[in-house]
């Protein structure tokens, strides 16, 4: 995949404006009043915690938290970054938050990295900040970038250890904090800047402060529920200046309000007491997002990046770099009735034509013979596209104080985005105040202050949030975008992509039968990817994992024939394409609606299934289900219109989220909408009826018809998209009819992802926003599934039946996979024996490396002093208690090795060494000559060599809380040697 690709299909797909009924489109005062009136309550956050407490709890209660989930990533992808920093005084520390991978940090410039914040109550990050001396550490949850999966925190989290543990610290409300600023004088004084809910209306937004290190917090500005503080600047000479900026948004399902009247920039001199508005900085119903950057090598030098949400009043002016020849629409607002006629007919016949007006060449002969003038073919254009002639929106402007931020003016505009409420941002050199970076679609530098710009960065993937000089040396550079991270030495001119963080967005995941068998995931703005099952990070080269589709990865299905030749994959809204990966063909396998329907309104992530009835036959949907018999060629719509049909603002809505199809009954097929509306035919389209949906309005997430009873079906809905963290799941067992909840086991966490076990009826698997859950009765009961994985936002879930593997997509992660035997074992049989040993795998002596025989004798290089680690035997087992449990090997009854673990309650793997003393250093000199035949024959270094367990059978004995448990293993000899020289 092109990195350039991605972003602009994902531009062409934003670039779409809030329309009123007569096609004028709206002001943004008129955009708030018809899409996002009343105002919305979220969930409290007292009851979103308890969510986290019971997840806690049943983590703690869990039978499975010793079966551990392995990462197969991908890495060489990216992932959302959002910020990076490093302390003042030791710059070689970098620090870089990802959306929702994490923070991570590095000391050797990306070689490797530890991971900071993998198990608190949020995984979503919008901010942190670092103590000059790098101690301290404050993150605050919450994406600030307004993003679709731009998931909620909940509140400030504070490390004093650089990173190893965590403290919350509170401001529960904020949901979304998008800037720290630590007091340089006092680490005690901190502000916050919280944007405050995304998709709901809170007070508790604004610019907090503490000065007690956050034991307490006071409000020192706030607006209104609708206007959230977005950044914090702090003069770096005084840190009792200030300049705060604020943002009035809101996003719904079907509209994202990026501007609004309450948006503004303030002062304040006196470290937050008392605020002024900056009156030369956008502010009003068109501002938008603004970010500071305060210049270090000259604090009197302060820049600001503002979206400007207004028609541009100075389009008329500008150079549309059309050559002559043409009528454009400027050219023709500066004609009059008396110049008009006089323009060519082919220009003019072509202008009116691209105005959509019938009949273009009568019309351009009725203006050329003054039948028609310029008022009445400008009024005539303007009925048929009231916009045909409005300015463009201005978008991102940059401004510039040399007052140190009492007063600014513009020097420029770098709007090569209309979606800037996504990534505007801007930073200054810390030893040049001149050298200016600004980013959002492209990264941009500026030499002269921002007056004029050049494209950096090309090498890298677009869609940039993150940008940080070195101190000490400018010119290097990190760089992160949707891509991921970057770094350059020579100011962005090139740069090496770090590739070795498994932290990708997938979207959807898919598997097929090969051997190994493949992991599809489509991944947010880094297209869909395909890598093998057994993928070792660390191990495989990153390259295993390839790219075969572009845009924004969503939704992917595999055709089983052949065990997966051919796979389906998709872009945003709806781009469907299908590629049989033997011969490379690819087709599109989007549906078109029929001559005269109204145009389809496709899901970010629309829905493409594979009939388990026959593979060539395929469902894909818009606000239509449509069937194609070839394989996605063609399509005829088997449905009217399946959704709620609810107005659309600047974001497709009233649209199908789910299909699933009966793989026992043909023509039973389930549709469920975002709108909340669930749908089914039992006769294969021919027709429909309404289910009574149980969460009416809700999005739904997911629906699923059972492989094992004909009526039976779960549907699972979400409401994310009103800051409602409650979890829906349901299930009928009469064709939707009536329905019973079955997440009452579950935690206050968004459901996106239920499935079915291919082989084990009653066993459940849910993806939620904080991980993976299972049912073994159908969903009475649940467990947490959560053994080596943090907390992430599932968003798919596949299970590979013959390997018997559960697949997980983490929105942040990338792909992790966990076998499922042991799973499978969990009965009431067995955890009535309260202690049970479940495996203990015989062992061979010898490391089975090149030229090895047996342990102690394995041949390194001759520069390789390193011994090998001790070999171990490994025991499964299973106890109904967790507590310290004693892990003995026994040999005729005798203790021969013994060691103590902390045993979870469940399934545990615990290993023990098999050495019994170490190697001792060699004597320096050759050993003495030989006495003997026999002493000829003997190792002369043998009393120095490690001593291990002898060959032969061994016992194997667990004991807990005063229950053991036996089994039986054996160390077998060696392979012969090979041949030697």
């Amino acid at each position: 995949m092109h990195t350039r690709f991605s972003a602009l299909a994902l531009l062409a797909c934003l670039s779409v404006v809030a329309i009123a009924q007569d096609g004028r489109r709206l002001t943004k005062e008129e955009e708030k009043l018809k899409y996002h009136l009343p105002a919305l309550r979220g969930m409290d956050a007292a009851t979103r915690l308890k969510g986290y407490d019971d997840r806690q709890r049943m983590k703690l209660e869990s039978f499975f938290g010793g079966l551990m989930w392995r990462n197969i990533g991908p890495e060489s992808q990216g992932g959302r970054v959002v910020d990076i920093q490093a302390p003042l005084d030791q710059p070689d520390k970098v620090y870089v938050a990802f959306a929702t991978g994490g923070l991570w940090r590095t000391e050797d410039d990306g070689v490797t990295w530890t991971s900071l914040f993998d198990d608190q109550s949020s995984f979503g990050i919008g901010d942190f900040a670092v103590s000059n001396d790098g101690r301290t550490l404050w993150v605050g949850t919450g994406e600030a970038n307004s993003q679709r999966t731009s998931y909620a925190g909940t509140g400030v989290f504070k490390s004093t250890d650089e990173g190893k543990t965590w403290q919350y610290m509170g401001l529960s409300e904020s949901q979304h904090v998008s800037q720290i600023v630590i007091d340089p004088r006092n680490s005690n004084v901190v502000y916050v800047a919280s944007l405050g809910h995304l998709y709901s209306q809170n007070p508790e937004r604004g610019v907090y402060k503490t000065a007690d290190g956050g034991k307490t917090w006071n409000q020192v500005l706030k607006v209104d529920e609708w206007t959230g503080a977005f950044d914090i600047a702090m003069d770096p000479r005084n840190a009792d200046v200030l300049l705060a900026c604020f943002w009035e948004r809101d996003r719904r399902a079907w509209n994202l309000l990026e501007s609004g009247k309450g948006s503004a920039v303030y002062r304040t001199d006196n470290a937050g007491r008392t605020w002024n508005k900056v009156a030369t900085l956008p502010q009003g119903a068109g501002a938008g997002r603004t970010d500071i950057a305060w210049s270090n090598s000259n604090p009197k030098v302060v820049y600001a990046a503002a979206d400007v949400q207004e028609d541009d009043s100075e389009w008329m002016e500008e150079d549309e770099r059309t050559p002559s020849g043409r009528l454009t629409a400027r050219r023709f607002l500066r004609l009059t009735n008396e110049t008009l006629p006089q323009v060519e007919e082919a220009p003019l016949t072509a202008f009116i034509r691209s105005a959509q007006i019938e009949k273009p060449a009568d019309v351009a002969k009725q203006v050329r013979s003054k039948e028609v003038n310029f008022d009445q073919l400008k009024k005539m254009i303007e009925d048929k596209n009231p916009n045909f002639f409005r300015p463009p929106i201005v978008n991102q402007e940059v401004y510039r104080s040399d007052d140190g931020g009492r007063t600014f003016r513009r020097v420029s505009r770098t709007d090569d985005a209309e979606y800037q409420y996504y990534f505007t941002g801007i930073t200054v050199n810390p030893k040049n105040e001149n050298d200016v970076l600004s980013w959002g679609f492209p990264i941009l530098r500026s030499v002269d202050g921002a007056k004029t710009w050049k494209r950096i960065a090309q090498e890298s993937h677009v869609d940039y949030h993150a940008a940080w000089f070195d101190p000490r040396n400018p010119s290097k550079l990190w760089i992160g975008s949707d891509g991921g991270l970057y770094l350059s030495g020579n100011y962005g001119e090139s740069v090496r992509h770090i590739n070795n963080l498994a932290v990708g967005q997938p979207t959807a995941i898919a598997v097929d039968n090969k051997r190994p068998y493949n992991v599809y995931i489509g991944l947010q703005d880094n297209g869909t990817m395909k890598g093998p099952s057994t993928y070792n990070r660390g191990r495989s080269s990153a390259s295993a994992w390839t790219t075969i589709g572009g845009g924004d990865g969503s939704h992917v299905a595999v055709d089983p024939r052949n065990d997966g030749d051919i796979v389906y994959t998709a872009s945003q809204f709806g781009a469907h394409s299908g590629l049989n990966q033997l011969t490379n063909e690819r087709w599109s396998a989007r549906p078109v609606p029929p001559r005269n329907d109204p145009p389809a309104r496709f899901n970010w992530v629309s829905p493409l299934i594979i009939s388990s009835h026959h593979p060539d036959i395929v469902y894909c949907a818009s606000q239509r289900l449509y069937r194609s018999f070839n394989q996605g060629r063609t399509y005829l719509p088997i449905s009217p219109d399946l959704t709620r049909n609810k107005p659309n603002g600047d974001v497709p809505y009233s649209t199908i989220k789910d299909i699933s199809e009966s793989p026992l009954k043909w023509g039973v097929i389930y549709v469920g909408a975002d709108d909340g509306r669930v749908t089914m035919t039992s006769d294969g389209g021919f027709t429909w009826s309404d289910i009574p949906t149980p969460q009416p309005n809700k999005w739904v997430s997911r629906i699923m018809a059972s492989k094992y009873d004909d009526g039976t079906v779960y549907v699972a809905q979400n409401g994310y998209r009103e800051d409602d963290f409650a979890a829906y799941l349901y299930k009928s067992t009469d064709y939707g009819k009536t329905w019973q909840s079955i997440a009452g086991g579950l935690p206050a966490e968004p459901i996106n992802v239920v499935r079915e076990d291919p082989t084990k009826k009653d066993v459940l698997y849910v993806g939620t926003d904080m991980g993976v859950y299972v049912s073994l009765d159908a969903g009475k009961t649940w467990a947490t599934l959560h053994g080596g994985m943090p907390n992430l936002p599932i968003h798919d879930l596949a299970v590979q039946a013959r390997e018997n593997e559960l697949v997980a997509a983490t929105h942040g992660r990338s792909v992790y996979i966990l076998p499922l035997k042991y799973v499978h074992e969990l009965t009431p049989e067995l955890r009535a024996k309260g202690l049970t040993i479940l495996d203990v795998p015989n062992v061979t002596r010898g490391s089975g490396g090149f030229r090895a025989s047996d342990w102690g004798y394995e041949q390194n290089e001759r520069w390789n002093a390193e011994m090998p680690p001790s070999p171990v035997a490994r025991v499964t087992y299973f106890t109904e208690t967790a507590g310290k449990a004693t892990i003995r090997i026994k040999k005729d009854g005798k203790v021969v090795k013994e060691t103590q673990v902390d045993a979870l309650r469940g399934f545990n793997t615990s290993s023990i060494e098999l050495m019994l003393s170490p190697a001792k250093p060699i004597p320096a000199g050759r050993p003495p000559l030989p006495k003997t035949g026999a002493d000829a024959l003997k190792d002369p270094y043998e009393e120095y060599r490690a001593k291990y367990l002898d060959r032969g059978e061994y016992t194997m004995e667990v004991e807990i809380g005063g229950k053991t448990a036996t089994s039986t293993f054996r160390i077998s000899a060696p392979a012969a040697p090979g041949g030697g020289r």
